[in-house]
């Protein structure tokens, strides 16, 4: 039993909830797929407050879960067991540095995505982390998920946007790991081991984080391929004429705007004629460099055969509403009924591949369904969804998800990928991880938990599943 009581003792009445109506916010994650309590919200202000968190938690063997802005989609941030205290960073959002010409800041863990881009705009920089949940979202959870987005292919994950990383151990010592140096080889990169990690090593407090020159512009178009092998051959193009200036490479079905244009969820159709697939593309435009990259090589796909069509943006209004296609396209299947999704890689030459095998094999196991493939070519990043047929029983179409996961694994793996590319583990693919993983690399992970958290208290049964559950008390 959780001693509230304790808790209040050294942070304050204001930052301890219990009460289970105003818990609500943090135990409502964004797919409604766990609905355990947790024993309390804990709100700390400062470092300080989360180090005496942790030293009490661990004397006391309660097991705490790290969270940011509750938008994780497999389940690391809320409750698995209902004895847990949810450790909110949302108050620690002091944005601490930014430094544009040397090209890194230092934010808090709660500092809202969004919020970080503003920094680093005013300063005229990019933070080039981009996703749909940026206005909720916070900088220690998407690093402790190792948060990917619509920029990877140019700038990468959250891992490579990341110098130094500030974090509260298990037992209290706070790891001072901020650098803002791009070369420190003086052993283990220690930072590394909190990136991704979910919360089971530490709680991030604090990061450095790069900071990219702001392009003056943008280049984008909104191309029409007859299926993922066009794309593909689109994609070789763009990268060989644009070079690290292609930022963005993002594949859509037809059915996915079908859909987005049904429920109005756009105002009109971003596409310049009808066409089974579309890729998005956009291109950088820096100070100094010329335009018209992006246009010459569609033009040349054209000839080729490789693209149908195209709409290029003229103004921000036009690419923003392309984008929009892009960024609600996960959303509106929820208002197609149930969806079965997976966030899966493969190497990118693969990708038709695991979308044509992916297609097939899932519509033999349920007729009707719907395949909604659709995300980020450019990294071989896919988010292998499928609607429910028109007219199902949305529970019955669920109870056949553990069939559509049994086929697309089984290609994914086939075709060497990853069965989780951006999402993570948390506690929705911990018996996933143990299939697929190495048991060498999954036995190395385990010793590592087992060095740095004793005790098992950081989110257990996340990732490594139950051989890392704390001790009850």
């Amino acid at each position: 039993m959780v001693k509230v009581g304790e808790l209040r003792a050294f942070v304050g009445d204001d930052s301890v909830i219990d009460e289970p109506g105003q818990m609500a916010a943090y135990l409502n994650e964004p797919r409604k797929r766990f609905h355990i309590p947790a024993a309390a919200v804990v709100r700390p202000a400062t470092v300080p407050q989360v180090q005496a968190i942790a030293r009490w938690a661990n004397e006391n063997r309660v097991p705490l879960i790290p969270q940011g802005g509750n938008t994780g989609l497999v389940g690391a941030q809320v409750p698995l067991r209902g004895d847990e205290v949810i450790v909110s960073l949302q108050r620690l959002d002091a944005i601490r540095d930014v430094n544009a010409q040397a090209g890194n800041m230092t934010v808090e863990a709660g500092v809202i995505l969004q919020h970080a881009h503003d920094a680093a705009e005013a300063a005229g920089a990019i933070f080039p982390l981009w996703l749909a949940s940026q206005g909720s979202a916070r900088i220690g959870g998407l690093l402790g998920s190792n948060a990917g987005g619509v920029q990877v292919l140019a700038y990468g994950n959250a891992r490579e946007l990341c110098l130094g990383i500030e974090a509260v151990l298990a037992d209290g010592r706070l790891y001072q790991g901020l650098s803002a140096l791009r070369k420190d080889n003086t052993g283990y990169d220690l930072r590394d081991l909190f990136i991704g990690a979910e919360g089971t090593l530490g709680i991030i407090t604090a990061a450095t984080v790069k900071l990219f020159p702001r392009p003056v512009g943008y280049e984008t178009a909104f191309c029409s391929v007859a299926g993922p092998e066009a794309a593909l051959e689109l994609f070789y193009l763009m990268r060989e004429r644009t070079g690290s200036r292609l930022t963005a490479f993002e594949l859509m079905p037809r059915l996915g705007l079908d859909l987005l244009l049904k429920h109005q969820m756009i105002p009109q159709d971003p596409a310049a004629s009808l066409s089974p697939w579309y890729a998005l593309v956009e291109v950088n435009l820096m100070k100094g460099s010329a335009s018209g990259a992006l246009e010459a090589a569609l033009a040349e796909a054209f000839e080729r055969g490789i693209i149908g069509d195209a709409t290029v943006a003229q103004s921000e209004t036009d690419r923003t509403r392309m984008w929009s296609a892009r960024e609600l396209m996960s959303e509106v299947q929820s208002k197609e009924g149930a969806s079965i999704k997976h966030d899966v890689s493969v190497p990118i030459a693969a990708v038709p591949r695991l979308i044509a095998e992916g297609s097939a094999a899932v519509a033999r196991a349920i007729e009707g369904v719907r395949p909604c493939p659709f995300g980020h070519m450019g990294d071989g990043n896919i988010h292998f969804n499928f609607s429910q047929p028109v007219g199902a029983d949305p529970k019955a179409f669920m109870a056949r998800e553990a069939d559509a996961n049994a086929a697309i694994y089984d290609i994914v793996l086939r075709l060497g990928g990853s069965v989780s590319a951006e999402h993570g583990i948390g506690q929705l693919k911990t018996g996933l991880l143990e299939r697929v993983k190495d048991p060498v690399a999954l036995a190395m992970m385990r010793s590592i938990k087992s060095a740095l958290d004793p005790n098992g208290i950081l989110n257990p049964g996340k990732m490594l599943g139950s051989a890392d559950k704390a001790v009850p008390t």
